[in-house]
């Protein structure tokens, strides 16, 4: 499991008070941190986490690095009373890099998870300056995953989020996952990205398309309909399962072509089948005969031909004698 430093930015801008996320975009995004703060202390008990705003008067550290849960909810509930503003993505970023630097334990690896809820504003919307924001975090070894819902997930603000995780990503450590409004919960989403597979023990090749530096959560995207990191085991079975049927599939496509070329005759040769059968019949009676001893037409056309001389004769020897008769008639 991996040692972490974390640090949450959540959005406290006046956007939080919409309901498209139940019960509103701000709980869900307050349920969505206990579940990451959670996931992050349970994989390590030497990770720990911070939270901070970065809307309203400006960004805030409301908790540096903590393994308490209780300082975390005391946090989230102070940041519900200081909703306002806009947010200011790029100087949040810059703190929660300067709180991670002062971090106790340094073996721990750095991390800063964004949640973006409302549209970019300021140097946050200049994609020039988040890239090259983000190609200094790369350089310190801050891996950055962002939280897109609301109207973060439009496409100018995506586009921008996508090129600044495509900069900050070292070895696919960093992550965009975007959720749209729906039934669902944002933490569920979370807790099935990539943001926190490592955390629960997945490896990368089990989240499939998941796993790239930017998703979008949803059951029609996980292959046969089944999360990977939800159930890894039962995912592996049914990849396992189609795979073996594949393969017996082609099996009996092989053996029924192999039948078929076998017992297969040409057309253009099924007529001179028939007559040397019908020859080699004849051929077998002629010599059953000749071994018994009986005589044989060898030829059936010769023996008519015979028949027909033979009655061609009659007629010419009747026709004869009558002709003497009427002669011997004459001379008396």
């Amino acid at each position: 499991m991996p040692l972490e430093a974390t640090m949450m930015i959540i959005d406290n801008s006046e956007y939080m008070r919409n309901g498209d996320y139940m019960p509103s975009r701000f709980d869900a995004q307050s349920d969505a941190v206990n579940t990451v703060f959670q996931t992050k202390i349970d994989s390590n008990p030497e990770n720990t986490v911070g939270v901070m705003t970065m809307a309203n008067k400006g960004p805030e550290v409301l908790v540096t690095h903590s393994k308490d849960l209780g300082q975390i909810l005391n946090a989230l509930h102070a940041a519900s009373s200081k909703l306002g503003g806009s947010i200011d993505i790029p100087t949040a970023i810059n703190i929660a890099q300067l709180a991670l630097k002062h971090r106790e334990n340094k073996n721990l690896r750095q991390r800063i998870i964004v949640f973006v809820g409302s549209p970019l504003q300021g140097t946050g919307a200049d994609e020039r300056e988040m890239v090259k924001l983000a190609k200094k975090l790369k350089k310190n070894n801050v891996a950055v995953d962002f939280v897109s819902f609301g109207d973060g997930i439009e496409e100018g603000e995506s586009s921008v989020l996508k090129a600044f995780v495509e900069n900050a990503t070292s070895g696919d450590n960093s992550h965009l996952v975007s959720v749209p409004p729906g039934p669902h919960l944002l933490s569920d989403f979370i807790l099935s990205s990539p943001i926190l597979s490592e955390d629960r023990g997945i490896p990368p090749e089990a989240m499939g398309d998941a796993g790239g530096p930017s998703s979008s959560g949803g059951a029609n995207s996980f292959e046969f309909g089944v999360d990977p990191s939800l159930d890894p085991e039962l995912a592996m079975a049914l990849r396992m399962s189609m795979e073996e049927e594949q393969a017996r599939q082609a099996a009996e496509e092989q053996t029924r072509q192999a039948a078929s070329n076998s017992t297969a005759v040409p057309a253009e040769h099924a007529d001179d089948a028939a007559d040397i059968d019908a020859d080699d019949e004849a051929m077998l009676q002629q010599a059953l005969a000749i071994s018994e001893g009986r005589d044989v037409d060898m030829n059936e056309d010769d023996g008519d031909d015979d028949d027909t001389d033979e009655e061609e004769a009659i007629a010419r020897a009747i026709e004869m004698s009558m002709k003497q008769d009427q002669e011997d008639q004459k001379k008396q």
